[in-house]
C-alpha cells in the first residue's frame, strides 16, 4: 500500500503538469537588450569622434569621419525598426514555452552583435572592395540572422497556440508574410555592394522606412475608441 502510495505521488513530467508563464518578463528583457545596444552605438560613435583627431579643423574632421555617422545612422535606424517590430508582434503572444525563449535569445544574439558590425562598417568604408565586401557580408549575416529568428519566433508561437486566442487567423497569417519579405529584401540590399557599398547602405535605409509604414500587425490607434472621445 505503502508502494502504491508513493507511485501516484511521484510526478511524472507532462506538458499539462507545467506553470505557464506570460511574456511580459521576456519582453523587459528583451527591451533592455535594445537599449543596451543602441548605448553601445553611441559611445562608440563618440569615442572615434572628430573631437580626438589631431592635426585637423573641425569642419575637416567632421567631414573626415562621415563613414562613422552614416554607419551609426543606418545601424541605429535597423536597430529601431526591429525593436518596432518586436514590440508589435510580442503584443499577440500572451504565453511562452522553453523553445520561444530560445527563439527570441537567438534574436538578441544577432541584435547584440550590432555593435562591432556597425564599427567594422565605419572602419572599411574606404577599404578595398574586397574589404567593402567582407565587411557588408557580416552586416548581411547580421540583420539576416535577426530577421530568420524573428520569422522562427512567430512560426513557433502560432504552431504552438501561443497568441492571444482572439487575434485573427488571417493576421497571423498576413504578419507572417509580411516578415518573412524582410530577409527577402535584405539579400536584395546585400547585393546592390556589388554594385556600390554606399548605395548598398542607402538600400538598407530603404527597407527600414518601408517597414515603418503601416501593416500587419504594425501598432495603430484604436478602432473602438468613440468618435470625438479623448484619450482616458
Amino acid at each position: 500500500m505503502a508502494g502504491a502510495d508513493a507511485q501516484k505521488g511521484a510526478y511524472r513530467y507532462g506538458r499539462g503538469r507545467e506553470m505557464t508563464r506570460d511574456a511580459a518578463r521576456v519582453e523587459t528583457f528583451s527591451d533592455g537588450v535594445f537599449g543596451v545596444v543602441l548605448t553601445v552605438m553611441a559611445v562608440e560613435l563618440l569615442q572615434t569622434g572628430p573631437a580626438r583627431e589631431s592635426g585637423r579643423e573641425l569642419p575637416d574632421a567632421l567631414a573626415h569621419a562621415w563613414p562613422s555617422y552614416l554607419a551609426y545612422l543606418i545601424t541605429f535606424a535597423l536597430a529601431g525598426q526591429v525593436w518596432l517590430a518586436h514590440h508589435n508582434l510580442w503584443r499577440y503572444i500572451i504565453r511562452v514555452d522553453q523553445m520561444l525563449l530560445v527563439l527570441n535569445l537567438l534574436v538578441l544574439l544577432f541584435i547584440a552583435t550590432i555593435p562591432f558590425t556597425a564599427d567594422l562598417l565605419s572602419d572599411n568604408l574606404r577599404g578595398s572592395a574586397t574589404e567593402q565586401r567582407l565587411t557588408a557580408a557580416l552586416y548581411l549575416g547580421t540583420v539576416l540572422g535577426e530577421a530568420l529568428f524573428v520569422n522562427l519566433s512567430w512560426w513557433w508561437a502560432r504552431r504552438r497556440g501561443l497568441l492571444h486566442p482572439d487575434m485573427d487567423p488571417g493576421l497571423a497569417r498576413a504578419v507572417a508574410r509580411r516578415i518573412l519579405l524582410k530577409p527577402l529584401l535584405y539579400l536584395v540590399a546585400f547585393a546592390v555592394v556589388f554594385v556600390d557599398p554606399i548605395l548598398s547602405l542607402c538600400a538598407y535605409l530603404l527597407l527600414v522606412a518601408f517597414y515603418l509604414i503601416g501593416g500587419p500587425g504594425d501598432l495603430r490607434p484604436s478602432a473602438n475608441r468613440a468618435k470625438g472621445g479623448s484619450a482616458a
